[in-house]
């Protein structure tokens, strides 16, 4: 399930992206990546999250702790937590601690 909302996420990038762009740099690309990032994130409503934009999605997930909409379809989707105060092992301890 998770691969096929990726594919979905890729696709449409390359199509209304990196498709329709000719970069003339690193920073220029990156530069492009943010700008479209920030408006399918924060402008741009997307119909899998009952026409919210991420950004407020995310923001109603984490003021409520339920990801339940209006939409009894996405009562199924988990919400990962987030880590423990005070963990932050990088992938160097955990491999050394093995």
């Amino acid at each position: 399930m998770q691969n096929s909302y990726v594919e979905s996420f890729n696709g449409r990038m390359r199509d209304e992206l990196l498709n329709e762009s000719l970069f003339f740099g690193l920073g220029h690309a990156r530069s492009a990546i943010s700008e479209w990032a920030e408006d399918h994130n924060h402008f741009r409503p997307h119909s899998s999250l009952g026409y919210q934009t991420p950004a407020s999605y995310a923001g109603s997930i984490a003021a409520t702790g339920s990801n339940a909409t209006q939409d009894e379809s996405f009562a199924f989707l988990p919400v990962a937590h987030t880590a423990p105060l005070g963990v932050f092992k990088t992938a160097e301890a955990l491999i050394a601690a093995e």
